[in-house]
């Protein structure tokens, strides 16, 4: 008696199971077994007790919804007409799904490599004319309405709010650590400094990201396993970024900032990667600022289960990137901390560049 009746969600739900593969994934952003795997994983958390007052809405359902929700940037109201549910019901959903992705596959889906996938990822890099590399680092702004304190901290340089994602990613668009969350205003550096990542690398691992064991001795120089950056990062033993002052550089430091520009695009195609399969991530979200943290690592988890079972990504999906204004890549970190240790690394890089990818 206290419910509404609104059949003309189940018609939809009809309408969306009968969809050909083609649209399925233009509206999912996922193949049918994708979405049945994701569904065999987070079945257990979505499965709600059944009890005398009504019947809950089904895993499948639940997923559906919050999938339409990542995919396309449609509003809660609008989301409630098609598929039949209160406004406050997705609401509901959307928190209850986006936990059980973090509770459920955050850690097993985003982690640094450890073991095999170490070497794996180096030979990735390789590949791409990089040595010793385990990752490339770099950040990105994710749209939000100005919050209500401090809104000139969420202002960016770009002339809107956000906040910021910084991603490591592997050679196969694979997110290995996220950190999100900070203020659109702040700068790569700061973001990084205040990260668990620099706090490993720093304080409980003495400078090493990666196994020690796994460091090559080149011209009577340990060269660890270490992760890439642009100019806007410090260099330190765990972190590598090219030359800057381009007039002054040798050919061999041209060679050296060239290569590690090219092997560093993998991260900023994975963030084009993201935000075209979840386009949520490309408006203003008027979700709550504390909330919104966990849909960015939410969709994070999602795109490296699609890079994982070898989803197709359409090249209608690309981003044109908003972000693609002069920016910190061009910058040199005032004040950085670069130690002559790091300094000694990157240079003994640079000169045995070649004998090193052999």
């Amino acid at each position: 008696m206290w419910t509404r009746d609104r059949p003309h969600g189940d018609v939809f739900m009809e309408t969306v199971e009968a969809y050909q593969d083609e649209e399925w994934m233009s509206h999912f952003r996922m193949s049918r077994p994708t979405f049945q795997y994701l569904l065999d994983l987070l079945t257990p958390a979505l499965t709600m007790q059944t009890t005398h007052y009504r019947t809950p809405i089904l895993p499948r359902r639940r997923l559906v919804i919050r999938l339409w929700g990542y995919a396309t940037p449609g509003e809660y109201r609008t989301i409630s007409c098609l598929f039949g549910v209160g406004i406050s019901t997705v609401c509901s959903v959307i928190h209850q799904v986006t936990k059980a992705i973090l509770d459920t596959l955050y850690k097993r889906f985003i982690c640094l490599p450890q073991g095999q996938r170490i070497d794996d990822t180096i030979k990735g890099f390789v590949q791409r004319g990089y040595p010793q590399c385990a990752g490339a680092i770099d950040g990105t702004h994710i749209p939000l309405i100005a919050p209500r304190d401090n809104p000139a901290d969420y202002y960016n340089r770009k002339g809107w709010h956000s906040i910021v994602l910084q991603a490591v990613v592997d050679h196969k668009y694979c997110f290995t650590d996220v950190y999100i969350g900070w203020p659109g205003r702040a700068h790569d550096a700061r973001v990084l400094a205040n990260s668990d990542l620099y706090k490993i690398a720093e304080d409980k691992q003495g400078g090493w990201l990666f196994p020690r064991e796994k460091s090559k001795t080149v011209d009577g120089v340990d060269i660890p396993v270490h992760i890439i950056g642009d100019a806007a990062y410090p260099l330190r033993h765990w972190l590598m970024k090219g030359y800057t002052q381009h007039l002054q550089l040798s050919p061999i430091q041209v060679a050296y900032t060239h290569t590690l520009s090219s092997a560093r695009m993998v991260v900023e195609n994975a963030f084009g990667r993201l935000k075209g399969r979840w386009r949520c991530l490309m408006k203003r979200n008027d979700v709550d600022l504390k909330f919104m943290p966990h849909v960015v690592a939410a969709c994070c988890v999602l795109h490296n289960i699609c890079e994982l079972q070898k989803e197709q990504f359409p090249e209608e999906w690309t981003v044109k990137d908003p972000e693609v204004t002069p920016s910190s890549v061009d910058l040199e970190v005032s004040g950085g901390q670069h130690s002559s240790s790091a300094e000694l690394i990157r240079e003994t890089i640079c000169t045995n560049l070649n004998e090193m990818l052999k």
